[in-house]
């Protein structure tokens, strides 16, 4: 039998899921900002009088307490830092939106105990973004889609060729190869998107917002797509939660706009 003592230690992080443990407990998965991805059980937050069950809530950033465990740490102690799910679970768009976030984050961070800082910021600004509005949820959501993966290192070529590096621009886009290809390395099968998708995408990854803002919906829909194709190339699976983000054009009107007015 072990008699290895537990080790108490203190960490900040985002809360990316939680699963129920027993009648009592829940497992939640936490991107902290020095440990990299925890698992751990926090003991009775389902019981009404738990006093910090609603702080352990996805889309929570919280200072935590732990100790170490075998497989699974246990929470201590929960202060909250900021909850950014009320303002967010508020507006379809930016729900889904980061409902995506999350699980990106969940994936790309296969390994636990793995620190990525920069990867733990970008989440926090990603959903601090949504939940202020501080731009067009499709947009945030791409923006850090492509970043989280240049942080993976899987960053899509949009000036040079993926291939062989020749200055663009370019044509042809290859998800296989990662981004946009030259003439003689253009495999079979590449999109040809629209200059101004990719200008988009360019944007989204330099941070350039007037730019992103400028863009058209049409040309959102198409670099949603390529950005997509690539993260599922990389993941070698979909995340369950893309197809479920409203890319709906903000300037259409809204079909529920009739009932409102008759309600």
């Amino acid at each position: 039998m072990s008699t290895t003592p537990q080790s108490l230690y203190r960490d900040e992080g985002v809360v990316l899921r939680t699963q129920k443990l027993g009648e009592a407990d829940r497992i939640v998965t936490v991107l902290t900002r020095r440990h990299g991805k925890v698992r751990a059980v926090a003991k009775g937050v389902r019981r009404t009088k738990s006093k910090f069950g609603a702080r352990l809530e996805p889309f929570s950033h919280v200072d935590l307490q732990l100790y170490t465990g075998r497989t699974l740490d246990i929470v201590s102690q929960a202060e909250s830092i900021r909850s950014y799910g009320q303002p967010i679970v508020a507006d379809y768009p930016a729900y889904t939106a980061g409902t995506a976030v999350l699980e990106t984050a969940d994936r790309l961070t296969a390994e636990e105990r793995e620190p990525s800082l920069r990867l733990f910021l970008l989440v926090i600004g990603a959903l601090r973004a949504l939940a202020e509005r501080t731009h067009p949820a499709p947009l945030v959501l791409d923006a850090f889609l492509l970043r989280a993966m240049s942080v993976a290192g899987w960053e899509p070529a949009l000036g040079g060729c993926a291939r062989c590096g020749e200055e663009g621009p370019h044509r042809h886009f290859s998800v296989p190869a990662g981004g946009m290809v030259c003439p003689p390395c253009r495999p079979t099968g590449s999109a040809m998107p629209n200059p101004a998708t990719v200008e988009l995408l360019d944007a989204l990854l330099t941070g350039d917002w007037d730019a992103a803002e400028a863009s058209q919906h049409a040309n959102r829909r198409e670099g949603s797509g390529l950005v997509a194709a690539l993260l599922q190339w990389h993941l070698e699976r979909g995340l369950r939660s893309l197809p479920l983000v409203d890319r709906s054009d903000p300037t259409a009107p809204r079909r529920e706009a009739g009932l409102l007015s008759e309600a």
